[in-house]
């Protein structure tokens, strides 16, 4: 990020930094929420009882929609599965597993598609400047802003899915072995975006910024320092993760082997696993991280429950290098020529010892397969977990 002056108001002027490395980030930012820590003689409960009273704004009809639009995307969904997703399981003769995981991914496609496309109209297409000047967001912050009406329209968008999520994750998507800590992510995240709403100390920038690099992922508000604490987390590679994993299961499709799906799910997760790293674990630090733990103080030094939000965004940081190590095996299955799975999905071991029955009765290609479907001595064959299966392009 080029070095300009930026329109501070009161302040004037004032030259923007480049982007720090992760050398500066790790030394500035240890040092100034060190001295931060140092300094407030007074933190502790009764400082934070008083700030939050002095400076959230929220209202009882605002909570009442967040309760109702989180419902309204858990009805929207069921609706979808049940009228769209699993009619088009079934018609594409998907596996038994695999149909009862596609409806998931194409659900979370349908709303990532359209949230990120929307923070991504916020970001590059209106007035807000903050994706080039991430400090920005804390020039001319002031207790009890007014949050404009497309910023609040992101927030409502990103906090009700983050409720219905929580809920989702427990009862409605497929166990995973990071499903407990995707639930904790939620949380943080809906606490990010509650807080920073309240505070209106995430109007208008970096909520956007984290809904465009970060998670969740996810990531606005008025023209000043609103939306960098918010941490929706819809990027495109939720997009990408949700496209690869549709992909997947549509190359098994109708028993049989669909190799234009197979290139879509492998050239899906290279860029996935490229875009995660550059907006997870570069930008995120780098541009939001380094905002809310230095700039932020050096704009507003009173800036409230400055602890609290950056611990979170910490945690979040945590989760997305854990997350990382699950793509680092995921690449290396792929470098060996394994299939392109899920490596956080449970190992399936009815669909394993139906495949070893296979291997030990090779008759059995002539039959019916797990799925049901019906596995043709005819035409080219592709071998996929020990399941000889027709090849189609």
């Amino acid at each position: 990020m080029s070095s300009h002056t930026g329109d501070t108001g009161d302040t004037g002027p004032v030259e923007v930094e480049p982007m720090p490395g992760y050398l500066d980030l790790i030394t500035r930012a240890s040092t100034v929420m060190f001295n931060a820590w140092r300094d407030c003689s007074t933190c502790g409960l009764e400082l934070s009882k008083r700030t939050l009273l002095d400076n959230a704004y929220i209202t009882l009809t605002e909570i009442a929609l967040f309760f109702f639009c989180a419902f309204l995307w858990t009805q929207v969904r069921r609706g979808l599965t049940e009228s769209l997703f699993k009619p088009l399981a079934q018609w594409w003769r998907l596996m038994p597993k695999d149909a009862a995981k596609m409806p998931e991914s194409a659900w979370k496609l349908v709303f990532y598609t359209m949230s990120w496309s929307y923070s991504t109209y916020l970001l590059f297409f209106t007035s807000y400047s903050f994706f080039q000047d991430p400090p920005s967001v804390f020039y001319n912050w002031k207790s009890g802003m007014s949050v404009p009406a497309d910023i609040a329209i992101a927030y409502l968008i990103q906090g009700s899915f983050y409720g219905h999520s929580i809920y989702a994750t427990v009862y409605m998507d497929a166990w995973r072995k990071d499903s407990a800590v995707m639930v904790v992510h939620h949380i943080i995240t809906l606490a990010l975006i509650s807080f920073s709403y309240a505070f209106s100390f995430l109007t208008d920038n970096i909520h956007l910024q984290l809904q465009f690099y970060y998670t969740c992922s996810r990531h606005v508000a008025d023209t000043t320092t609103s939306g960098f604490w918010c941490c929706s987390s819809t990027t495109s590679t939720d997009i990408q993760l949700e496209f690869t994993k549709l992909n997947v299961y549509l190359k098994s499709r109708g028993g049989g082997y669909h190799l234009i799906n197979d290139v879509l799910s492998n050239m899906g997760s290279v860029s996935f696993s490229i875009t995660w790293f550059w907006f997870r674990l570069y930008w995120f630090p780098l541009k939001v991280l380094y905002a809310t733990c230095v700039s932020s103080l050096q704009s507003v030094p009173s800036i409230p429950f400055y602890f609290f939000f950056n611990t979170l965004l910490l945690t979040l940081l945590l989760m997305n290098i854990y997350w990382f190590l699950f793509i680092v095996v995921f690449v290396v299955k792929v470098l060996k020529v394994k299939e392109v799975n899920d490596v956080r999905e449970y190992e399936d071991e009815d669909g394993n010892k139906a495949a070893a029955g296979l291997l030990k009765n090779p008759q059995a290609e002539n039959n019916d397969d797990g799925a049901g479907h019906h596995i043709s001595a005819q035409g080219r064959k592709h071998v996929q977990n020990g399941i000889t299966k027709d090849k189609h392009l």
